[in-house]
């Protein structure tokens, strides 16, 4: 067996995966033609995050791929098309969807016919998710749309906390994991996770002319956001990057260092990922244009599996 073969074999999704925790009624039992194109989306578009949740639980493998289905539809509204009001109407099509989905003694035939959106209302019915967090996945991308950029880092955190943490107090509710410390620390890897986001995405800026790191580091070290939209890289933007970098990692530093439940660090392991984005980039020199950042490292599926097994993240 070649290494890409053993990776698979290690990660492979079941070809079934059943919500197997609650009883459900004949109006929502789980359509595997839809499980299985939540779980598509979230391995064609989010696939670091599609790894680690095949490492979970088979009780919350399901759900859980659900939840970052919808995450993943949502995230993708703004590179789906270049038009604000396009995208605007979009995301307004989440937010009516999770208003129908929330209200009383709704039933699966008014929800939107919309695998994910059917199967969002079933994981909802099930484990009585919180529509609030919900809610910020979506607000947050339709602030970032109206605003196109941030003025300062700190914007860029808030931002992380609502549009990456709310999916890991979700999968916290999923696990009735109702822990102050394990929330604590989903805060931190939620800003750890989206700050470093940002500066993935710094190289499909120029499709949306919309440059995601904050000003105020930019003016800082003297980099406009023509010389980021025109992907040139220079002593003075990797320094940017460093100092962007560097407060991803503190998040992260920070949500490793609490003690959480051990039922919670699967829920974590996209700590992980996170972290060898950061590596690679240091190996990189900074430099958020180096082609080596596009490809999957080889090692990653072998190290969340070991993490996985010692309850670390």
């Amino acid at each position: 067996m070649n290494k890409h073969s053993m990776i698979y074999h290690i990660l492979k999704p079941v070809k079934r995966i059943t919500i197997v925790t609650r009883q459900l009624s004949n109006e929502t039992m789980c359509n595997d033609t839809a499980i299985d194109y939540c779980a598509n989306i979230v391995k064609q578009y989010d696939y670091e995050n599609f790894m680690a949740t095949l490492l979970m639980t088979k009780a919350l493998r399901t759900p859980a791929l659900v939840l970052r289905a919808f995450n993943v539809e949502v995230a993708r509204v703004q590179d789906q098309t270049s038009d604000s009001h396009t995208a605007a109407f979009r995301l307004q099509f989440w937010h009516d969807t999770l208003k129908t989905i929330f209200q009383k003694d709704q039933t699966l035939k008014n929800v939107p016919a919309n695998p994910i959106a059917q199967e969002l209302f079933k994981v909802c019915v099930c484990y009585g998710l919180p529509k609030r967090q919900l809610e910020k996945l979506v607000t947050s991308r339709g602030e970032l749309l109206r605003t196109k950029h941030f003025k300062t880092l700190e914007d860029v955190e808030k931002y992380a906390e609502d549009s990456v943490s709310p999916i890991y107090y979700l999968l916290l509710n999923l696990s009735n994991i109702a822990n102050v410390h394990a929330d604590h620390a989903a805060s931190h890897l939620g800003k750890a996770q989206g700050i470093a986001n940002i500066l993935r995405s710094v190289r499909i800026s120029n499709y949306h002319k919309m440059v995601t790191i904050p000003m105020d580091i930019l003016m800082k070290y003297n980099v406009s956001q023509e010389d980021v939209l025109r992907g040139n890289d220079s002593e003075n933007l990797r320094n940017v990057a460093f100092e962007v970098a560097s407060r991803a990692n503190s998040h992260l530093q920070k949500a490793r260092r609490i003690e959480v439940p051990s039922n919670s660090t699967q829920i974590f392991l996209p700590a992980i990922a996170v972290d060898n984005y950061l590596l690679r980039l240091q190996k990189a020199n900074f430099n958020v244009f180096d082609n080596s950042l596009l490809l999957l490292s080889p090692t990653l599926p072998f190290t969340l599996y070991y993490n996985r097994v010692l309850k670390k993240f």
